[in-house]
């Protein structure tokens, strides 16, 4: 598994990444976080491989900033930590954008032993529509760090997709 994380995040073996490793091999290894794959998020990007990308970055940012990277990495892992298919029907009634925070922030609870930031970065990760401030430094980090990861994700599949279009037209022709 971890292979396949370095992978999906482009890793070079070196201390940096054998830390950020140190910090959520616990998470990655349990089967709740892994079924995250069979998920997708945004455009053909599993929930897990966002989720990925939103804590390496926050664990990168947060480390050079001295602030506190492994839970940044921990909280930014498990923030969509809400384990169904959001394109399709959801467990509950309003928008997702509203509601995921809070079902990520109670499945994360009941497997995990969180601390008080990586609730905190679970719980409003999706401000402003949280409404609740973030309190930490970590939580705005991972914040924006997931809006980032976000834009890349869905400009990436769209630029994929516009490509297939054109070929698909191409071939028409």
């Amino acid at each position: 598994m971890i292979d396949w994380i370095k992978s999906k995040l482009s890793l070079k073996v070196d201390s940096c990444d054998v830390e950020y490793e140190k910090c959520v091999i616990d998470l990655i290894e349990h089967e709740m976080v892994r079924s995250m794959k069979n998920y997708i998020q945004h455009g053909d990007t599993s929930c897990l491989e966002h989720s990925l990308y939103v804590s390496y970055v926050s664990y990168l940012i947060c480390k050079r900033l001295g602030l506190d990277y492994r839970s940044a990495a921990r909280g930014g892992l498990l923030h969509d930590f809400f384990l169904y298919d959001w394109h399709k029907k959801k467990p509950y009634k309003g928008l997702h954008g509203f509601k995921h925070p809070h079902i990520a922030l109670q499945n994360a609870c009941k497997y995990f032993n969180l601390n008080y930031l990586e609730k905190d970065i679970i719980k409003k990760h999706m401000w402003p529509l949280t409404l609740r401030l973030p309190r930490f430094w970590e939580t705005f980090i991972v914040n924006l760090s997931d809006k980032y990861c976000t834009i890349m994700e869905t400009i990436k599949f769209f630029r994929k997709e516009s490509i297939n279009l054109l070929i698909r037209l191409d071939e028409q022709s």
